[in-house]
This record gives C-alpha cells, structure tokens and sequence, in this order.
C-alpha cells in the first residue's frame, strides 16, 4: 500500500476548504475518482496550502470508509436480530434522526460498524425491546456504581483506587512484514493530577524510549524487526486519588477573584487549529449560551448545560477525518466523549475561561475503554474537570445528581494518558498517526508507512487488578 505523504504538521491545512468537485465525489462515497481528480489538481500550480490540504485529504480519503462496512439490507438484518418488531422504516427513521451513522460508498447507503452498540448506548427507550436484556446489564451496572461513586465522594471527600493495567499491540497476519522495521509506541500514563505513584512493571522489550512523565502524550516506544506474531506490551500501575469540589455560585465572581489567571494559563485561552477555533458560528453560539453572565464560573456551568442537554451522544468516524470537530458538533447535534469535550473547551475559551485536554482509559471493576474530557480554570477554585459525554448520560436518564456532579468534578476510575490536545510523540512518528490528536491505545508504523488500526494492527487493553484504597488529599 503507498501511503501519502504527510506529516503532523500538515493538519493545519484542514481549515482549508476542498474545491467543490472533490467534495462531492467523496460525499457521493466515490473515493477512488476523488483521489484521481486530487492528482489531476496537483498537477498543476498550486497554492502551498491548498496543496498540503490535498495531500492529506487523500490520506483521509483511504480511511474515510473502512468502518462502514453494513450495506442496508446488513444493517436491518442487524436492527431485527437485536430488537423485537424492527423494521426498515425505524432504520431509516433513525438514520435521519442521527442515531444510525452512516455515509455513501460508492453511492449506496452504508452504516457505521457499531451503529446498533450506539443505540443500546443512548436509546434507553429501545431496551424493553431488545431480544436479549442481557446486553444493557453492564450498561445497569455501571449508572449504579457511577451513583454509589459520587455519594461516597460527597461524603468522604474524595476516593482513591490502585489500578494496575497491560496494553498490547498486535499486528494483523495479513500486514505482518517479517523481518522489516518496525516502530511502535503504547501509551503509559502522565504523571501529573490525579496520577500518583506511578511505576512501570514491564514491557515487552527494551524501549528505545520512555516519554518524561509530565509529557502531554506520553508513551513508551519500542522498535524492531517484526517477527511472526509479535506481540508488543506495556504494564503498570499507579494511584489515582481524586478529591470532590463543591461548588458555589457566585464565588468566582471577578470582585472576589483579585489574582486573575495564572500567565501559564494564557495558551489555553488561544486557538489551536485546525480543531479548536474561534469560528463564526461557535463565537455566535457562544454569546447566545453565555448572554450577560459576567461570573466564569457560571459562564461555564451555562456552557456545560447547553452541550450536556442539547447534544446527543454517537460514535463517530476516525477523528483525522473530520475537518473541525467541535464545528462538527455544534451544528449536527451529535460526537462522542472526545468531541463533547473540545466543543466545551473551544466555547469556554471564547468566553474567557482557560480550559484544556486530558483523556485516556475509564477503567472500574466493571469494564475498561477509552475516554476523554475536559478541564477548566475558575478562581477561587483552580483547576476544575467537566465530562459532557457522562453528564449527557445522566441528563437522558434523569439523574441530576450525576449530571451536577460531572460539572467541576470526575470520577476515581480514570487512566489519564494524554494532558494535551494534538500533541506530537517523542520520539517524533515518522508517518502521520491514525489518530494525530489522541493516543489511548498505542500506534504502529513500518519504515516506509504508518499501519491502519483496526484494519492491519489490534490493540487491547485490560484491567488485572483495580482496588480502593484510602484517599489522601494530597499524598506524597
């Protein structure tokens, strides 16, 4: 397979707007014309900027459709083995309601592969039809736990649990190339907020480098020549000791906020393209959320409110193909934990209030899965968290309590692996990464090209041992 060249520098050009005839071949779902008509254009004289934008759009362009692989007749097939009385009208119902995700192939409808795990996710109406109960036990289990969660943090102050956790990396048999180089990096948590204690048990060789514990994308890389399925791993384990904030309304008024924001602070307040942008219609949006509140605090709450009850939960595409991904949101009322949390970062920082990444695994006794969420800063509180996607669950379930608690507080079962938003490795990938914004489960790149995840390597992700532990506010 050749792979375009592209670098991580070039995501910048994503804010470049493709020429219309490219647009609608690739939304009638005819990617190999599209990629024919970018070669024709870059032939030619061109604009810097237009041109990397191409490039990379044909890199897009060859993972736009991987994950759409039910043809509709498929994904009826899917809906009815799944629901009693299903039927192709509530398919299509749900396809133009956005519960359905799908895009064209070639001009034929083709929905997304856990488009039916997305609805048991968000459709709560949809579970007294469901042909087996037992696929929303855990789903049960977890609101239950996330409940006991947050009155036990209430009272005590905060909770504290040891985690102890393996990932690993796996390349596909069908693009195993024995013998040839290849790298590999697997994250590791950084070690900053909630993380304490941290120690690596193990990996699966010597490392060619492990990442500095404050890295905003910290990983452990390791490279070889690949042998027969090789399987390539990481294990550690550390503390998390998360403490509750109570809030109050009005404290962060600005008359009882004399420091102001920290100068270390200032580059949260600032774009980052090509995602987090001031664009006109999210500074619009912004003004209407905010109105005249003057209080950061409640400028945010006001924020968190809208996104949490107006927007509805859906797995997404491969983020590196989508444009601008809080804009995404904003106008199609739906994304998933990742994209809540930069439509709320890019909306506070309009506003005013500094506010950044953080993401990684959510692991309990229960499951372990990738996550992502916000922080924001508001005196005289500091450094407060916000999870839209956890506080959009408790909105559609009713349960206030949750949904005030995920605005200023998290949870004790978080994994943070990332602190920073479209961060480079270190070492540097030589080929643009499957996910240039995020690393939750490792990535993988022969000499010549970065591997496809989910298409040529499988990762993994496991709990061994999780365990409360008592909760030290500030433990050494």
């Amino acid at each position: 397979m050749m792979e375009e060249n592209v670098r991580f520098e070039d995501l910048q050009y994503l804010s470049v707007s493709l020429p219309e005839d490219i647009q609608k071949l690739k939304w009638y779902g005819d990617f190999d014309r599209a990629r024919k008509v970018i070669d024709l254009v870059l032939k030619k004289d061109i604009p810097k900027p237009l041109r990397r934008r191409l490039e990379l759009e044909k890199w897009i362009l060859r993972r736009l459709p991987l994950s759409y692989i039910y043809t509709e007749e498929e994904a009826l097939e899917r809906l009815e083995e799944t629901l009693k009385g299903a039927t192709r009208e509530e398919l299509e119902q749900l396809r133009d309601e956005g519960g359905a995700e799908w895009i064209f192939v070639n001009g034929q409808v083709r929905y997304k592969d856990n488009f039916i795990e997305n609805l048991l996710k968000t459709r709560r109406e949809l579970w007294p039809r469901l042909k087996d109960p037992s696929k929303v036990e855990d789903r049960i289990r977890g609101s239950r736990l996330l409940d006991e969660t947050v009155s036990a943090m209430k009272a005590e102050g905060g909770l504290a649990y040891r985690m102890h956790v393996r990932t690993s990396l796996r390349v596909e048999k069908e693009a195993e190339r024995i013998g040839s180089l290849i790298r590999v990096h697997l994250p590791v948590p950084v070690e900053q907020g909630q993380v304490k204690h941290f120690r690596l048990l193990g990996t699966s060789m010597e490392p060619v480098r492990t990442v500095p514990a404050y890295a905003p994308q910290r990983t452990v890389c390791m490279e070889t020549r690949l042998e027969p399925g090789q399987e390539f791993w990481v294990e550690y384990e550390f503390e998390n000791h998360t403490g509750y904030t109570r809030l109050e309304p009005g404290a962060a008024e600005e008359e009882k906020n004399p420091k102001g924001t920290p100068e270390d602070l200032a580059p949260y307040l600032e774009e980052q393209p090509p995602h987090i942008r001031f664009t006109p219609y999210l500074k619009m949006l912004t003004g209407q959320v905010v109105g005249d509140e003057t209080d950061p605090l409640k400028k945010a709450r006001k924020i968190y409110d809208y996104i949490t009850t107006h927007i509805m939960y859906s797995f997404v595409r491969q983020y590196a193909t989508i444009d601008n991904l809080p804009e995404y949101m904003a106008a199609g009322l739906k994304g998933d934990c990742g994209i809540y949390a930069l439509l709320f970062i890019t909306m506070c920082r309009i506003a005013g209030i500094p506010a950044g990444w953080q993401s990684g695994l959510y692991g309990t006794p229960l499951d372990i899965g990738c996550h992502d969420w916000a922080w924001f800063y508001v005196e005289p509180y500091g450094y407060l968290y916000a999870d839209g996607s956890f506080g959009g669950a408790a909105w559609r379930e009713g349960n206030r309590e949750r949904w005030d608690f995920y605005f200023g507080n998290l949870d004790p079962f978080r994994i943070p692996l990332c602190s920073g938003f479209q961060q480079e490795f270190t070492p540097p990938r030589t080929h643009l990464r499957e996910d240039p914004y995020d690393n939750q489960s490792g990535e993988a790149e022969y000499e010549d090209r970065g591997l496809i995840e989910g298409a040529e390597y499988r990762t993994e992700k496991q709990m061994i041992e999780i365990r409360r532990i008592p909760f030290c506010k500030d433990p050494a």
